[in-house]
């Protein structure tokens, strides 16, 4: 699984861990886990239009890692279903889930 660590530009010293997620829009039911080569797979209830699965699958990745939905921000991939989310969590501890959840 993508995950890398790096310090936050804002100066204020928090630590965030980076995670390559692959969204599956129109599923059955939101759910966190299972791995696309090596992606994290986020699938969501909502279509993908006007960034409504792009904003659903932040939120579930927020819920599953424990975070608030302010704390996972979208670094790359706004139109396409490979993303790159920032998370406001030590890259050790935001390793250690996604290899949880990807299992």
């Amino acid at each position: 699984m993508s995950g890398h660590g790096r310090r936050r530009a804002q100066g204020d010293g928090a630590v965030e861990a980076r995670v390559a997620i692959r969204v599956k829009p129109g599923a059955s039911r939101t759910t966190v886990g299972g791995a696309h080569g090596d992606r994290l797979v986020v699938a969501v209830t909502a279509r993908a239009v006007d960034g409504a699965a792009t904003e659903a699958a932040l939120a579930a990745v927020a819920d599953a890692f424990g975070l608030r939905r302010r704390q996972v921000r979208l670094v790359s991939g706004a139109t396409s279903r490979d993303k790159l989310v920032a998370l406001d969590l030590d890259p050790a501890t935001a390793a250690a889930r996604t290899r949880a959840l990807a299992t």
